[in-house]
């Protein structure tokens, strides 16, 4: 299954953050032309998730015809009761494997994997993750405790150890966004970067799409 090239993650901490509501959010992004994306709540009980990732699913619900595919952080189960493709887990949350076997029910299912490090990243070649989540890239106020920041470099040397498709994450905006393409990225997964004074995060995601290419 295809990563797409820009993926965003709708932050439930963020959005509240900001009292942004994740339907309202979802159709900006929707509208704006995204066709991957990943739902991530740390804190809700279970039922909640599963209303956001309905309300998420609601808001694309106009575009059938984009295939629109969606992650959930952390939890094969409800995104299995959700009846979503895909899930992404970070170095302490269920083995890519363990979801591989959870998700084994959906044919086309996706699973991703944080890493942090070199180390991380040659375990995640040899493991069960569809795609390798990279980062931070650049500094980033969008996760509380972020890992340090690997920088570009640290890209190039994770794209040298991985034949799979690498989503770059953190700190990335418009303005760094082909750099970290032009690193090894694959995809780029954006947070706090979608949130720019003055802009809808619709606009700001529909530029990033039109650098991606």
């Amino acid at each position: 299954m295809r990563v797409s090239k820009l993926y965003p993650i709708v932050d439930k901490d963020t959005l509240d953050a900001r009292g942004i509501r994740v339907s309202c959010f979802a159709g900006e992004l929707a509208r704006a032309g995204v066709t991957m994306l990943q739902y991530r709540d740390k804190r809700s009980e279970p039922q909640a998730v599963l209303r956001c990732a309905a309300a998420i699913e609601a808001a694309f619900a106009e575009f059938p015809e984009r295939d629109c595919l969606f992650i959930l952080n952390d939890r094969p189960d409800l995104a299995l009761l959700a009846g979503w493709r895909g899930v992404h887990v970070g170095q302490t949350d269920m083995s890519t494997c363990a979801v591989r076997k959870v998700m084994d029910g959906e044919s086309r299912s996706l699973v991703g994997l944080s890493t942090h490090d070199e180390e991380q990243v040659r375990a995640a070649q040899a493991g069960c993750a569809d795609y390798v989540a990279v980062g931070p890239i650049f500094r980033t106020s969008s996760k509380a405790n972020a890992e340090p920041v690997v920088g570009l470099e640290g890209l190039r040397r994770a794209r040298a150890l991985t034949t799979k498709p690498i989503v770059a994450i953190g700190g990335i905006t418009r303005e760094n966004v082909r750099s970290v393409m032009e690193a090894g990225a694959d995809s780029v997964a954006v947070i706090g970067g979608l949130f720019v004074a003055g802009e809808r995060p619709g606009k700001v995601a529909a530029d990033f799409l039109e650098l991606l290419g």
